[in-house]
């Protein structure tokens, strides 16, 4: 049957300049469309309308962050580039980790989507972010996720949490990739607008890397993985670059659910591995995923990033849902697809590849030197654009930033002049009541439901400090990575709340072992048409500009994610930070548990009287005020180094950063982790309440043997670094105790049982 269907075509735009186009529906303003007629000379058609509205919005041509996001580039230093190997542009960053290895990570957020269909939401995250590892040439190993949800009894976080979980669980699982950390925060910005950022690592020798561009007049242009369907049409022009309607308003939410992508976990399983053997054979010339916008970003960036044009037949894409006109085509976000240039000889054995590995592939365009991107359905030309225009050329705004009225305010009104417990009871009580609070207590409750372990190359997964995959079995050579942030500090001092979450993403890298050597980011905000929005990102943005200088660490890449509020109510600032390091050996790696008894705990760092926007201040007194904990980089560099100085040598048997609830909650994690109890003394002089619950930064609890305290000791003091013998490991198992001398003591059966059942007693 002939398909009856009235096609917009470029002569048809030619022929009515002034037909009604529906671009406000698209989420473009009318100067944005006016800008793309102009660059046209005419009218767009309804196929070009659909490109231009997702490639310009404010999800995919970051034109509210591009003049912001130009302070990673300019304050790039040559220290900086040293293990560089590909920055900001392209799918994701890479950097050399030594013996001819390099590794590819990168964060992304499925923010909205996952509010919309948490199961799909989520893991259609995961499998986004692994299909940009993957077409940079490397083999995906491991993948991690930041959770943000509203109050853990709220009703809509008992909706979206489970359904969240279980899709990256499923997606995650189905691939055999470990999920080996991350953190899941409750606060109540988050209801109605969680947050779910996926990161994903990949490792390569240093000659596998590939990029997304479409070079070579007559190369063909090959589209393969799942069929095209009706899924995701309009993601991330209507679902990422749009504020939700007020709180509690379910009208949005339906409307919006045909946008949300669905995932096939097998599929994309398929693909990866059709797509190791694609480049193992050397038959890709460039290659891009399809995620966000789907062909539209795909063909324009390859395009783009080339030396000449591309034309396509989309006709020839094989589609699930033969109903689809053309700009649905073009802008569907099906998952499991991939686009790669082959050039001609190629071809046939690329497509006896897929064939093996049961992956559809099809040729449907082919490089040219027009330097344009012509799109034909059925004969009829739909499209005929600069592809530049169209992936890079978009509008950039300078947005207005107003440092928000209420922020003296809100920085004078300081946690410090709360009312704090003053006896050993009061201090043992409030102790047991944030080990069970949402953000501190047991999160086994999730991370159980992931695989952690399968591939057999992760050495730490949760609840370690940071997340640790062996790279090469002979070496023992492997990679940690952390990915951190506290959006209450944040709020408090935007500039340094991204400088705090970068150092305690560092802190957690180096606790471990590992020396850290490279960053990303993922930037969650509300609406960029906000003026204080745009001040907190701008100063967030700076500070982490500023910071990875100071660190001497790159940013390799990330994701911007605004319109992250529900009406006019925006989510704290949630400026995330992954950080990766190195292990030359990752069987000498430091846990964060305290191993056997008899060893000498140390405090190293500088304990000041720090509690604004502590996890005590929200907990106790649902309080957030002050100014956050002060930061010196170069003091967390000089921790950093005595942390990996000290695996190396193998003077230390556990490490743990202090950070969430502070001195008291690293010493219960510490002793929960294998069982092992502690007998602390308190500083003399100091509030034993600061000295437990301050968040001041840059320090660690260690666990050090009696044969290597000597060495240990040397080291800290020719650094002239602060260190103190808090106390020693004692007894083993529930009975024995995380004792304060002259204070309180816990036996550690009670604060297993405390700290253990805060999830289950909210989600089963």
């Amino acid at each position: 049957m002939t398909d009856q269907r009235v096609v917009d075509t470029v002569s048809a735009a030619q022929g009515d300049p002034n037909a009604q186009q529906p671009w406000a529906d698209l989420g473009l303003k009318p100067a944005e469309y006016a800008q793309f007629r102009e660059i046209l000379g005419r009218r767009p058609t309804s196929s070009e309308l659909a490109m231009y509205s997702v490639m310009w919005s404010e999800h995919c041509s970051y034109k509210s962050s591009k003049v912001h996001l130009a302070r990673f580039d300019e304050l790039m230093t040559d220290r900086m580039r040293e293990h560089l190997m590909v920055g900001i542009g392209e799918n994701a960053g890479v950097v050399d980790i030594g013996d001819g290895y390099a590794v590819t990570f990168k964060i992304e957020s499925h923010n909205h989507p996952s509010y919309v269909e948490p199961y799909q939401g989520a893991a259609t995250g995961i499998g986004g972010i692994v299909r940009d590892i993957l077409s940079m040439g490397a083999r995906p190993v491991a993948v991690m996720d930041q959770l943000r949800f509203g109050p853990l009894d709220a009703p809509d976080t008992q909706r979206v949490l489970p359904g969240i979980v279980a899709g990256i669980g499923g997606y995650g699982n189905c691939l055999g990739l470990p999920n080996i950390g991350g953190e899941t925060v409750f606060d109540p910005s988050y209801a109605g607008n969680p947050l779910v950022n996926a990161l994903c690592v990949g490792v390569m020798r240093h000659e596998q890397i590939h990029l997304a561009r479409a070079s070579g007049e007559g190369n063909r242009v090959v589209l393969y993985g799942a069929k095209t369907g009706g899924d995701g049409i309009g993601g991330v022009s209507v679902l990422a670059s749009e504020t939700f309607a007020a709180r509690g308003h379910t009208q949005n939410q339906h409307k919006k659910r045909p946008s949300v992508q669905v995932g096939d976990p097998f599929m994309e399983k398929l693909l990866i591995e059709c797509t190791l053997e694609l480049f193992e054979e050397g038959l890709v010339g460039g290659i891009q995923d399809l995620g966000g916008a789907g062909l539209s970003c795909a063909t324009s960036e390859l395009a783009s990033a080339g030396d000449g044009g591309m034309h396509v037949w989309l006709d020839r894409v094989p589609l699930r849902d033969a109903s689809l006109a053309p700009e649905e085509i073009l802008m569907s976000e099906s998952q499991e697809r991939m686009m790669a240039v082959v050039e001609p000889a190629n071809v046939e054995r690329f497509l006896k590849i897929c064939q093996k590995w049961e992956v559809d592939a099809t040729v449907i365009g082919e490089v040219t030197s027009t330097g344009r991107l012509v799109v034909e359905w059925q004969g009829e030309t739909v499209v005929d654009v600069p592809p530049r225009s169209v992936a890079h050329d978009g509008p950039v705004y300078q947005r207005p930033l107003i440092r928000p009225v209420q922020q003296d305010t809100l920085q004078a009104d300081g946690a410090e002049a709360l009312p704090r417990p003053a006896t050993g009871d009061e201090l043992r009580a409030t102790l047991l009541r944030l080990a069970a609070s949402p953000n501190l207590c047991d999160k086994s409750w999730i991370s159980d439901q992931y695989d952690r372990y399968v591939r057999g190359n992760t050495v730490l997964a949760p609840p370690e400090d940071a997340g640790v995959v062996r790279v090469d079995e002979q070496t023992g050579l492997g990679v940690a990575i952390s990915t951190d942030c506290n959006g209450r500090f944040a709020k408090l001092d935007p500039y340094a709340g991204a400088r705090l979450a970068l150092a305690e993403s560092y802190r957690n890298v180096a606790a471990c072992g590992a020396r850290p050597l490279a960053v990303t980011d993922c930037l969650n905000f509300g609406s960029p048409e906000d003026a204080e929005v745009m001040w907190q990102f701008a100063e967030a943005t700076r500070g982490l500009a500023e910071g990875c200088r100071d660190l001497g660490l790159p940013v390799t890449g990330g994701n911007v994610s605004f319109y992250n509020q529900t009406g006019d109510i925006p989510i704290l600032p949630t400026p995330v930070v992954g950080v990766l390091g190195v292990l030359d050996d990752v069987a000498r790696r430091t846990p964060m548990g305290f191993r056997e008894p008899g060893q000498s705990v140390y405090l190293l760092g500088t304990t000041r009287e720090e509690l604004s926007g502590s996890e005590w201040a929200h907990v106790v007194h649902a309080h957030l005020g002050g100014r956050p904990p002060s930061l010196d980089l170069a003091v967390e560099q000089q921790l950093g180094e005595i942390l990996v100085e000290a695996r190396r040598h193998g003077l230390v048997s556990a490490a743990h950063d202090l950070s969430d609830g502070g001195l008291a909650q690293a010493l219960v994690e510490s002793c929960l982790r294998n069982g092992v109890g502690a007998r602390v003394r308190l500083p003399a002089g100091v509030d034993p309440f600061v000295a437990l619950f301050s968040e001041s930064t840059s320090r660690a609890v260690v666990a050090v043997p009696g044969s290597a305290e000597a060495r240990f000791l040397e080291m800290c003091t020719v650094r002239e670094f602060p260190h103190a013998r808090i106390g020693a490991t004692e007894g083993v198992g529930d009975g024995a105790l995380l004792e304060v001398d002259g204070q309180f003591s816990v036996p550690l059966g009670e604060l297993r049982a405390t700290w253990s059942a805060t999830l289950p007693a909210a989600l089963d």
